[in-house]
């Protein structure tokens, strides 16, 4: 088995011409021309940075609680259907379940296909 390798070493910098040369020059020139003032940050103490106090604006108020009634909290009764309208439920596909009015819709549903 035989094992290639290839040079993955440092290429040489090639000179720059004298058109990059030139534009090197220029943007020099401009960047002098319009330099912005850096500006140190004022040192400041821990103690100026971090306290242990509370923030300023930062208090929960206090909202009092409803006052107990001491009712019961009991469960709701189910609905539960007591009219006479809706003869029966019935299955159209996979498990579609549809309320039937009439003996002709029960008819109907028992008669398609499947």
């Amino acid at each position: 088995m035989q094992m290639l390798h290839t040079s993955l070493g440092k290429t040489k910098k090639k000179k720059p011409t004298a058109k990059q040369r030139e534009l090197q020059s220029s943007w020099e020139t401009m960047l002098k021309k319009y330099a912005t003032k850096t500006i140190a940050p004022k040192q400041q103490s821990l103690s100026e940075v971090y306290s242990l106090g509370r923030p300023a604006g930062r208090e929960t108020p206090k909202i009092p609680s409803l006052p107990f009634s001491g009712a019961p909290c009991t469960k709701k009764d189910s609905p539960v259907y007591t009219g006479s309208l809706i003869k029966g439920i019935g299955t159209m596909h996979k498990s579609n379940a549809i309320p039937i009015f009439s003996d002709e819709q029960a008819v109907e549903i028992a008669t398609m296909r499947r």
